[in-house]
């Protein structure tokens, strides 16, 4: 290994930065094109091996072609003493595992440092290269706000080819000198089918972004455990704890991360551009939703129905949805390329709930969405549910609640609980109290928007 002061070809290396199972980084200046950059110095074990030396320095230049600005630069592949070390763009900054460590990001800053990973993503992807190890440890971000993915690829370079199934070749195993496999801290990371040791894709990278972004959110790992093998358990087995994510994270954002930490990847997001689009969207609601709120928000009124009708309201809502689109297609007219007739049923009560005695639901407006009352871990709340996916996920600050309803454009809930009358928003999670005491407590209502609402 150098040591300090020492050049190596025309890099004089300055500081050790760190270490780990794929090397040794150090902090160089390059006195041809005077600028500071990244050394990785890698192990003995790849200089007594000219086959994965070799397939190596293949990758090595596979990675050297990907240029963006979310991934870190690979300069060159240079030897000394007949030892390879990269030479790496030098980024400034902390890691995201280190940022992390202080506590969880706030919902907006979490989404840009996840969207911006998710395009240095992108770009790859497109190319074909897959990270493999995407962790918070091997993302930076610069005291700019700019995130870096570092060591793109670099565990399919260092992984021994193998047709065996065995875990101790999966992607995020190095031998670290050894013939023993040892598992950097990438297990709580892996996807399913790496943890199993099968051959990986592009999924593999959306699993892992997926337990990124909510460790972001959360300050914890999506799935833990005291060793590694309780933690690849997990993985396997268990769910995250979802009831962990902030009320500040909107459905799209918690639909998001169910759909990247799918564990049968043939169901998973199969695109890392779908959660970019996802992310985008989620931002600009984000800055825009508590302007927008004042504009939007119109004139409630209030139905009182009998306790006989409870059931009646919740079949009402659905047969005149369904009624209103048989109507609303006959009434159009009929075009060559008419879309095709789809039915499906939506199992009402999950395994995981259990209906409220109530059993109230609403459909929104546009027919994509419907809001139910389901008891889950011992209470009842509100659960918003597309109607493509399989899965409902409950809406924070709903505790209680019962007789849903959508506004006008379907983007908040109004409800009631504990006497009161309460609206949520399903862009950015806040509740808004709209009355203390409705007198009798209705059991429905509907929300009406009233002609001069826009001008006020």
């Amino acid at each position: 290994m150098p040591e300090i002061g020492q050049t190596i070809t025309h890099y004089r290396i300055v500081e050790k930065l760190g270490a780990g199972g794929m090397g040794e980084v150090f902090l160089a200046e390059d006195s041809h094109l005077n600028r500071r950059v990244a050394i990785k110095v890698l192990p003995d074990a790849f200089a007594r091996d000219p086959e994965r030396l070799a397939r190596f320095e293949r990758e090595a230049k596979l990675l050297a072609s990907l240029s963006h600005p979310n991934i870190a630069a690979i300069h060159g592949l240079e030897k000394t003493d007949g030892s390879p070390f990269l030479v790496m763009e030098l980024v400034e900054g902390e890691t995201l595992a280190q940022r992390i460590a202080k506590g969880p990001l706030a919902a907006d800053e979490a989404l840009e440092v996840c969207r911006q990973i998710a395009e240095g993503l992108e770009c790859a992807h497109e190319k074909g290269i897959i990270h493999r190890d995407l962790k918070p440890a091997n993302v930076k971000i610069t005291p700019e706000g700019k995130v870096k993915i570092l060591d793109f690829g670099l565990a399919k370079a260092f992984q021994e080819e193998s047709a065996s199934g065995d875990l101790s070749h999966s992607p995020t195993i190095t031998e670290a000198m050894t013939r023993v496999g040892v598992i950097l801290g990438t297990a709580a990371y892996m996807s399913p089918e790496q943890a199993r040791g099968r051959p990986v894709d592009k999924r593999a990278d959306i699993w892992a972004f997926g337990c990124v972004l909510y460790q972001c959110l959360t300050g914890k790992q999506a799935f833990d455990g005291e060793t590694v093998t309780e933690t690849l358990a997990a993985i396997l087995k268990s769910e995250p704890d979802w009831d962990a994510l902030p009320a500040a994270a909107s459905w799209k954002v918690k639909d998001l991360l169910h759909r990247c930490l799918e564990k049968d990847p043939r169901r998973r997001l199969h695109d890392i551009a779908d959660a970019r689009i996802e992310i985008e969207g989620g931002l600009n609601e984000g800055g825009t939703s508590a302007k927008a709120a004042p504009e939007h928000a119109g004139r409630i009124a209030l139905r009182s129905l009998s306790p006989a009708s409870k059931l009646a309201l919740s079949a009402l809502i659905l047969a005149g949805a369904v009624v209103g689109a048989m109507l609303w297609n006959l009434a159009r007219p009929i075009q060559s390329a008419s879309k095709p007739v789809i039915r499906f049923s939506v199992p009402l009560a999950p395994e995981n709930q259990t209906w409220h005695e109530d059993r109230a639901l609403t459909l929104s407006p546009d027919g994509s969405l419907f809001v139910y009352v389901a008891v889950h871990s011992g209470k009842s709340q509100l659960f918003l549910r597309r109607i493509d996916q399989l899965e409902g996920f409950p809406i924070a600050g709903t505790e209680g609640a019962s007789g849903p309803f959508f506004s006008p454009n379907g983007a908040a809930v109004g409800f009631f609980a504990e006497g009161r009358l309460k609206k949520v928003s399903l862009a950015d999670g806040s509740s808004v109290l709209i009355c203390d005491d409705p007198g009798s407590l209705p059991h429905g209502a509907f929300w009406e928007t009233s002609p001069d609402a826009a001008a006020r």
